[in-house]
Parts: C-alpha cells; sequence; structure tokens
C-alpha cells in the first residue's frame, strides 16, 4: 500500500498544499510561529540530553523552524521536506550551508539515518496519521511531535472550533492530551517526554477577545494544566519519543 502521506488531504478544489489554497489562507505559512516554536523543541531535546547532528523536518513550510534551530545548533546539518511548490518557493532562497530544503515527501524518499525527525503541526492533516507516524519509525534515533489540541470542553460548546480548523489549517484529526499520547505510543514509539505549549499566548496582533479569553485560560489553569486546557483550550503539545 502507497502511503498518502502528506497528500492524502483534498479539498473540494483539489489538494490546499498543492494547489495555493494553503498558502491563500495562511499568506506567511506560519513564519510567524517559528521562533517559539524552535525554543519549545530546543528545550525539549536540550532537557532530555538530545544534542543532535542531523536534524529532518517533515512539512517544513517556510523553514523559519529549521532557521530558528540553526541559531542553537550551529553544527547540525539540517533538511526541511514539503510537498507544497509554493512552500518550496518561500524556503529554498533561505537555504544556507548547514540547511537544505526539498520539494519532496520526505516518507518515499531513502532513508538515510538521522538524530531527529521532527513533523511539528503536521499529522492532524494527514488522512493516514496513523500510517504516517508508523513509517517514521526507525527513520531517525529521535521523533519530535508538536500535536494542537483541538478539543476542549468550550470548543466543542461553541462548535465552531473544529471546523475552521478544518476549513482554515487543513486539519482532518482532532486530539486532546490522552489520545494525542496514545496515538504516539500506538504506532511503536516511546513517549521520552512531553510538555503543553500555548500559542495563542506567543503570537503578537492576536485579537483582542482572543488576548482577553487567554486571561480565562490562564486562571482556570491555577487549578491544574490538564484541567485548564481540557476546560478552556487553546494549548498543544510538544512530544519527544523514540
Amino acid at each position: 500500500m502507497r502511503l498518502i502521506g502528506l497528500q492524502g488531504y483534498k479539498s473540494m478544489n483539489g489538494q490546499i498544499y498543492e494547489s495555493g489554497e494553503y498558502l491563500e489562507n495562511n499568506p506567511d505559512w506560519h513564519a510567524a510561529d517559528a521562533p517559539y516554536k524552535a525554543d519549545w523543541i530546543s528545550e525539549i531535546l536540550r532537557k532530555n540530553g538530545v544534542h543532535p547532528d542531523t536534524i529532518v523536518e517533515i512539512g517544513c513550510g517556510s523553514g523559519e523552524i529549521l532557521l530558528s534551530l540553526a541559531k542553537v545548533f550551529p553544527h547540525a546539518k539540517m533538511a526541511g521536506y514539503d510537498i507544497s511548490p509554493q512552500a518550496y518557493e518561500i524556503a529554498h532562497p533561505k537555504k544556507t550551508e548547514n540547511i537544505t530544503f526539498y520539494k519532496a515527501n520526505y516518507l518515499e524518499e531513502p532513508a538515510v539515518p538521522t538524530d531527529v525527525v521532527m513533523a511539528i503541526d503536521v499529522f492532524e492533516h494527514v488522512e493516514d496519521y496513523m500510517g504516517f507516524i508508523r513509517a517514521l519509525k526507525g527513520r531517525a534515533k529521535w521523533a519530535v511531535f508538536h500535536i494542537p489540541l483541538d478539543l476542549s470542553v468550550q470548543g466543542l460548546l461553541r462548535g465552531k472550533h473544529t471546523m475552521r480548523a478544518r476549513r482554515d489549517v487543513g486539519h482532518l484529526h482532532y486530539f486532546e492530551k490522552e489520545t494525542a499520547l496514545a496515538t504516539v505510543s500506538d504506532c511503536g514509539f516511546e513517549v521520552g517526554a512531553w510538555n503543553y505549549t500555548f500559542s495563542t499566548e506567543k503570537l503578537p496582533g492576536m485579537p483582542i477577545q482572543t488576548r482577553l479569553f487567554n486571561l480565562v485560560r490562564k486562571s482556570m489553569r491555577l487549578f491544574g494544566n490538564d484541567f485548564g486546557v481540557r476546560v478552556t483550550g487553546g494549548a498543544s503539545m510538544m512530544v519527544l519519543a523514540r
């Protein structure tokens, strides 16, 4: 069976990642998120004694995460893969001596031993997401996943959040903490470490209603992070696995 990989999601107008539809909905291809996501990635790696010489990012988009990571791991060789021609056009001019970008499906390329493979906000977009994760097993010593937690009490009560995530950013699968960790484990990985991340509290220029609700989210987390995230959402997970 051929792996569907990142080509699995098709909108009514074709494959949103190859057609330009995704770029139209996300003009900077999430470049603004890259610095703090790179900080979270480097933090979980260093806290767990992982100092990679080689890093691969699947679905690298604008390439900015790798560029930010290069400041932390300046001697590491890095490669970014994306199936989108628009993402490649954005990322490719940023290549450096240590960072190379490819317009390709990484899972269809020959496996080259790698220290760390990353899928940052990726597998929720993939039709056969468990097949995608299983296919990464054995390609690297460590895997880093960043997983949006789209399921929360307030999101389900409002009834619009998951459909907005599906329409605007192509999410096909929706997770909360337990199902996210179970998915990684069920695909053959051993979870070494994980932590919550809070993107909406980092991005500048968020709407006033989001900034006000972030205060509610922070207050709810005073009763425990798990409780606050389950009730008010606004979180993702950074997971280190092997």
